[in-house]
C-alpha cells in the first residue's frame, strides 16, 4: 500500500502514525520543507486514500498494524503479488483474501481486462480506483480496522454466493506438519470458504513465515494448490514440497 509514494510522503505517514496530532507547521518543521509543500503533500495523500484530513493537519488512514505490516519484507511482498497478478487472464474471476501481500495483485492488473474480483478486503480500493477494467464485489459484515477487512456470517454468506477461478490466501505461517494458521479466527474462516468456492487456491507468502504458526489452523498445506513464495526460502524446503505434489513458484 504504501509503494509508490515518494520518502518524503513516507516519513509524512509514519510520523503521523506514531503522533496523530502532529500539526502541518511542524511536519514541515522536521522535513525541512515549507507548510504549503506540506499542505500539498497532504492534498496529494488525502486524494489517494492514505490520509483523512483535519484542521491543521491530517490523520493515517490506515490502522498502525497495517502499516507495520506493510513495512516488513515490502519487496518479497511486491514480488509474490505480481507473480499472483501474473496468473490471471482477461476475463477472470477470483477472490483475494485481506492481507498486506494479495492486497497488492491488483496494482499488477493494468493493461487487463473484465476481472472481476471478490474480496473482503478495503486495502485494494485505491487500486481498484485507478483501473476501470476492474470489477470489484467486497463482501459486507462489520470492518475491522485492524486488518482492514470485513468479517462476520454476513461476509461469509456472501462468499458462498460466488464461484471463481483462483483464489489468492494469505497465512501468518505455514509447514507441511501445521498447515496454513492465523491468529484470528474469523480469518480462518473466511480463507476457507473463499478456497472451497475456487476451482484452484494459491497461497501467497513470503519466506520468513515458513515454519511459523498462528493461533488457528485454516487447513492443511497441501490443500492448496500453489504456493508463490520469494527465493529465500530453502531449495531444500522447496524441493520436499513440490515431491509433496505442491506447485511451488519462487520469486
Amino acid at each position: 500500500m504504501i509503494e509508490g509514494l515518494s520518502a518524503r510522503e513516507k516519513k509524512i505517514i509514519e510520523i503521523l502514525t506514531e503522533e496523530p496530532a502532529v500539526s502541518g507547521q511542524e511536519l514541515g518543521r522536521r522535513l525541512g520543507v515549507s507548510v504549503v509543500t506540506i499542505r500539498t503533500d497532504l492534498k496529494n495523500l488525502a486524494t489517494r486514500g492514505y490520509v483523512t484530513r483535519t484542521h491543521g493537519g491530517a490523520l493515517p488512514a490506515f490502522h498502525k498494524s497495517i502499516l507495520d505490516r506493510q513495512a516488513v519484507n515490502s519487496d518479497q511482498k511486491t514480488r509474490i503479488a505480481k507473480a499472483a497478478a501474473d496468473l490471471i487472464q482477461d476475463g477472470d474471476t477470483v477472490m483475494i483474501l485481506a492481507g498486506t501481500t494479495t492486497a497488492l495483485i491488483p496494482k499488477f492488473l493494468l493493461g487487463k481486462g473484465s476481472i472481476h474480483i471478490v474480496t473482503d478486503s478495503s486495502l485494494l480500493f485505491p487500486y481498484a480506483r485507478a483501473n476501470p477494467a476492474l470489477s470489484l464485489t467486497v463482501v459486507g459484515g462489520e470492518f475491522r480496522s485492524s486488518t482492514e477487512s470485513f468479517g462476520g456470517p454476513m461476509a461469509l454468506e456472501t462468499i458462498e454466493r460466488f464461484n471463481v477461478k483462483l483464489a489468492f490466501l494469505g497465512t501468518d505461517g505455514f509447514s507441511l506438519e501445521r498447515g496454513l494458521s492465523t491468529h484470528l479466527v474469523e480469518g480462518a474462516e473466511m480463507a476457507k470458504a473463499m478456497s472451497a468456492h475456487a476451482d484452484k487456491s494459491l497461497l501467497l507468502a513470503d519466506s520468513s513465515k515458513y515454519g511459523r504458526s498462528g493461533f488457528v489452523t485454516i487447513m492443511p498445506l497441501l490443500a492448496v494448490d500453489t504456493l508463490i513464495s520469494d527465493t529465500d526460502l530453502d531449495q531444500t524446503t522447496a524441493d520436499h514440497l513440490r515431491e509433496q505434489g505442491l506447485e511451488v513458484l519462487l520469486v
